[in-house]
């Protein structure tokens, strides 16, 4: 039994209710409840209690450090067998690091920790570090975002890589560590203990420099298979280092995020290089960067090469117009193994999406999942959308938000969405502005079609 409660406010009836059924429950989710430290008590005695609870999410509430201390004191006694924690954005600090340190290095069980959005500092890290390294603890996810670590934290981390080898996924993404603590962090994933297999590392004040040592450890570790340095301004030159590790044969690695990075056409040639022949790599976000035109056709050459196995990619806001849309087609045409593309905030415009539409048309296009959302379309291009729609039942995701498609295009849709082989999941159609008969047409499909979610 899952106990899944999202932005609700807790009356005292409301509260001696859920807690007869988190008594009973493998999982509880209690996000954004307005639950503070009072609440804590009786979650902790339900965490004593039930020896059945796997899972507990309380992001997005004002627990504070006493609150967790008194969650701290459930998850301590031995009846509990709490696998994974979520307790971002808690408003917790340094000060309750203490009463966690004491549950990692008692609780082998707990094997997933999320404290994002907490302003834990250097010094609540480096208690939590010391919990990490203790033999008992055998935690593999370990979730750090937005939480004020410095550079100093790098050290007792690497001291971590090197020494617990269940530790598969870090995510110290948005902290001010910058290049050098970057070189200290890549020093124990070098380690031969160290297999982790994803590292994210978002807007955390990196530069080229530190590409060259994440390089490396591409080259070296195949146990890394995702790893995300987007908004760090490695530039063109960050890119061709990574790109040095990523072709190593060595390197496995499957999703790589690289948007807000500064990457230019002159990057593109070597992302091409990898699409064409890193046959592991599977999903690619490249959002945000000046590509244009001429970068996309180069991305374009790797992806209709036999060996790109890519399943996903993003090109969100990359500068695109309707230039480019021929080599994607050729792509779609192609490439069998696509299944995502995302390629809102481009101005493709209406002749883009007729180009488009022969790759999507053709045999070989397995696409799924399709999002144009803000590409300066209107309903002269919803002829060719509705007959994509009726014709190839792989494609469960359409997203065209923000586009002038009117009512006359959108009742164009509608009729490819009454279609046999229409298999559509989700259309989202955010900021288009329809009439109250549109709209209600709309609904009654959404009513007539049970696997069919539109999205207004």
């Amino acid at each position: 039994m899952d106990l899944d409660i999202q932005c609700e406010e807790m009356s005292a009836s409301r509260w001696t209710e859920l807690k007869s059924s988190m008594n009973t429950s493998k999982t509880v989710r209690l996000d954004d409840c307005n639950l503070s430290a009072s609440h804590c008590k009786d979650i902790g005695s339900v965490l004593s209690s039930n020896q059945s609870l796997m899972e507990l999410t309380l992001n997005n509430n004002e627990l504070g450090d006493s609150g967790v201390e008194l969650l701290c004191k459930g998850l301590m006694t031995p009846s509990s067998n709490l696998q994974k924690l979520w307790l971002q954005n808690c408003n917790l600090t340094d000060a309750c690091c203490k009463h966690l340190r004491s549950v990692l290095s008692t609780k082998p069980t707990l094997i997933e920790l999320h404290l994002g959005d907490n302003k834990l500092g250097t010094s609540g890290v480096k208690v939590l570090c010391e919990g990490l390294m203790d033999p008992n603890c055998k935690l593999q996810k370990l979730q750090l975002e937005y939480c004020e670590l410095s550079p100093d934290n790098c050290d007792l981390l690497c001291s971590a890589l090197r020494t617990k080898s269940s530790l598969k996924a870090l995510n110290i993404s948005n902290n001010k560590l910058g290049d050098a603590a970057v070189k200290v962090l890549c020093q124990g994933l070098m380690d031969p203990n160290c297999k982790l297999q994803s590292l994210h590392l978002e807007n955390c004040r990196l530069t080229a420099a530190s590409c060259g040592d994440l390089s490396a450890v591409l080259a070296m570790k195949p146990s890394l298979t995702d790893l995300s340095v987007g908004e760090n301004k490695i530039g063109d030159a960050g890119v061709a280092l990574l790109c040095q590790g990523l072709l190593n044969p060595n390197c496995k690695i499957e999703k790589l995020w690289l948007w807000e990075c500064r990457v230019s056409p002159a990057g593109c040639k070597d992302l091409s290089r990898v699409l064409s022949t890193k046959e592991s790599l599977t999903e690619l976000s490249l959002i945000g960067n000046e590509l244009r035109d001429p970068g996309m056709e180069l991305l374009c050459q790797g992806l209709k090469d036999p060996k790109a196995k890519l399943q996903a990619l993003w090109i969100r806001e990359c500068g695109l117009t309707t230039a480019c849309c021929k080599s994607i087609s050729s792509v779609l045409g192609t490439n069998q193994t696509l299944r995502e593309l995302h390629m809102g905030g481009n101005k493709i415009g209406d002749a883009g999406v007729e180009i488009i539409h022969e790759g999507l048309m053709n045999p070989n296009c397995n696409l799924q999942s399709l999002w144009l959302g803000n590409c300066s379309l209107s309903a002269a291009c919803c002829g060719s959308l509705a007959t994509i729609l009726s014709s190839k039942p792989c494609l469960t995701e359409l997203d065209l938000s923000n586009n002038s498609l009117e009512d006359e295009g959108v009742k164009k849709l509608c009729e490819s969405l009454k279609h046999p082989n229409c298999k559509l999941q989700q259309l989202v159609l955010y900021d288009i502005y329809l009439s109250s008969e549109v709209d209600d047409e709309l609904k009654v499909l959404e009513e007539s079609k049970p696997g069919l979610k539109i999205v207004l």
